[in-house]
Formats: C-alpha cells, structure tokens, sequence
C-alpha cells in the first residue's frame, strides 16, 4: 500500500491566514487603547461655558450674551461642617467655645480681656482667618488637622497644632502664647480638628490657604500703593492705618493695618506674597476667589505699601536655622542667593525665586 499526501486546500489555508491577520489586529487595537488609557490624561472639566438665560420676555440681551462667555468656575471647593451636625456631640461645647474665641478673640484676650487682659494688641484671629476660619482661600483651617504636625522651615522643627496657634498669637495678634494644657487652647484646637475632620490625612483640599497670585516683572512699589490704598481700603481701615474700634471700643471693627496694634514683622502678613494673595482675594470687603476687586498690580502695590510702614518689632533671630530655606520675599537676611533685602521685600521675586531653585539643584 502506497503512502500519498493529501494535497493542501486553498481555501483552508486562506481562511487560516485570515484569522492570524484578525487576532493580530485585535490585540493591536486592544494594546493601542491600553497605552491610551495609561499615558493619557483625561481632561479636567473644572471650567466650562454656561448657555446664556433668556430674560422674562424669553430674549437674549447682550449682558446675558457677555455673562455666557465667562468661563465658570466649577471646581468643588472644601466646605466647613455645618455646626448644627455638633448636636449630640460629646465635644460641642469646647468646640463652640473655640469658634468664639477665634470670632472674638480681643474679648478674651484684649485690652480689657475676659481671660487676660491686654495680652493681644486686640485683633481678632479671624482678621486673619476670615469668617471664622471657614472662607475659600480666606487662609482658612481646612487643612490644618490633615497636614500636622509637619516640619516648618520657619522653626526648623516638626510643629504640631499648638506650636501653630501659639505662633498667631505671638506674630500676628502680637502677644503671648497660650498655655497648651488651658481650656481656651484646648477649644481652639478642638474647633480647628473639627473643621477638618472629613479631610484625608495628609491632603491639603481644594481652597485651603491662600490662592496663588502672578509675579510683577517689577519691583512692586509702596507709592503707587499709597494711592490705591487711600482710594480702596482707607474708607474702612482709615487713613492712618490704624482701623477702627466698635462703639463699645472692646473690638476692632476694621483692624489697624500698621501701629503698634498690628501685626509684628514677624508675622506671616509681613511677607509681600501672602499679603498680596490675601487682599487680592479678598479685599476690599465682598470680594472673593471667583469675584477679585482689585488688579494684580494693586494688590501688590497695596502690600507693598502696607509692609513698609511702622509696625511692631519680633526677635526672629532663631527664624529659618537653614538660611538657604528662607523663602524669597522674607525681607531679612543673611541669604544665600546674593539678592539684598531691598528686594527680597519688593521683588522683583522671579530671578530670586529661579535663583534659590538653582541652588537647590546643586
């Protein structure tokens, strides 16, 4: 019996190779959209163009028109508890006692204080921490419990809440810190847990802080600043600076912006960039994130103006042990980036800001 091989059939062989072309394409397709999905970001839809509304007449006028092609914010910012949720809470009182303290701050602590007297210069903390702590980049406390204790150039330490309070009262409300074991610490450290509670340890949320704010290409200036000063912001903290006191004369209604009851040089306002963030935001009174009053360059100039005035004076000789961590627009040397005092106050900010990158690099 004789051995004969079959002969190939075409068509098998061209519906094989089919199939082989097929699967091969298939995972093509299927490692293409891998890539896809992996190196490419999906975009953020933080910001987008709202249609325009109609009046009651069911027409489009031309302010409607214009309102439709500003971008609208739509990012989510943080939000405080509301304190009806503290019903029930085993800690209520304390925390509501710390939200008092930080509203009413000169009541406690002020020239005529429940708990010492004289022991602030009388501003309130939420001069500083607007509507209690609470404000979109109003410097609120929203990550405050999320981010601490952590380490602070300014200290050269680890620093825990305490530390950070006693700091405010030290610099910013110009008097002596709290005992960290008192009732009235204790309040203020529970209210600021309590605002922060939702937030992941170690995330500092969308609104926190201040909101960052564009350099001049120039020095900013003090003159120009004078100018705007007296047409913006005189009308409520005066013309000399020195704001102005409720009827009863227990609370600033307006606080002083330089004097002897201000904040010292020591505080974080003295810095121009974080006085310009803040006021640009911020100021003058209605203004907010999403609805600034006031120019980039006036918000400069005004801190430049503000910071150049008298105000009291803080030993920060042990401030930044590490001078090439100093930031570049704290106003007192020495520094390792060759720039003057002059204009670590002033600016302008970018080549010390470039400057102190290049060092790091090294």
């Amino acid at each position: 019996m004789n051995d004969q091989s079959q002969p190939d059939n075409p068509l098998a062989t061209i519906v094989s190779k089919l199939i082989n072309i097929i699967a091969i394409l298939i995972v093509f397709i299927i490692g293409l959209i891998i890539l896809l999905i992996v190196f490419i970001p999906a975009p953020k839809a933080k910001q987008k163009v709202v249609a325009p509304v109609a009046d009651e007449n069911g027409n489009f006028t031309e302010e409607a028109k214009q309102e439709s092609l500003k971008i609208k914010d739509t990012t989510n910012y943080w939000m405080a508890p509301d304190v009806a949720t503290l019903e029930g809470d085993f800690n209520k009182d304390l925390i509501l006692y710390g939200k008092d303290l930080i509203v009413h701050t000169s009541e406690y602590f002020g020239e005529n204080g429940k708990v010492f007297k004289a022991s602030t210069n009388g501003m309130n903390c939420q001069n500083c921490h607007l509507d209690a702590g609470t404000k979109v980049f109003g410097n609120n406390y929203s990550a405050v419990a999320s981010t601490y204790p952590k380490y602070r150039a300014r200290s050269g330490a680890t620093e825990n809440i305490y530390k950070r309070v006693n700091d405010c009262f030290e610099r910013s409300l110009n008097g002596k810190g709290l005992d960290t074991s008192s009732k009235e610490m204790q309040g203020i450290v529970a209210y600021i847990n309590w605002l922060g509670k939702d937030v992941p340890k170690g995330i500092s949320t969308e609104g926190s802080g201040l909101k960052k704010l564009a350099f001049l290409e120039r020095a900013a200036s003090p003159e120009n600043g004078k100018t705007i000063y007296s047409q913006k912001c005189a009308s409520c903290h005066q013309a000399d600076g020195l704001g102005l006191m409720n009827s009863e004369k227990t609370a600033y209604t307006y606080p002083p912006l330089w004097g002897e009851r201000s904040y010292n040089d020591g505080a974080g306002l003295f810095r121009m960039s974080n006085f310009a963030k803040y006021i640009k935001y911020n100021m003058p009174l209605g203004a907010s994130h999403n609805s600034p009053q006031l120019t980039d360059e006036e918000a400069w100039d005004i801190a430049a103006f503000v910071n150049s005035q008298s105000r009291p004076y803080k030993d920060i000789k042990k401030d930044w042990p590490k001078i090439e961590q100093k930031p570049f627009d704290h106003p007192f040397g020495p520094y390792k980036d060759g720039y003057s005092e002059e204009q670590h106050k002033y600016g302008p900010f970018k080549p010390i800001q470039d400057k102190i990158a290049s060092l790091k690099k090294k």
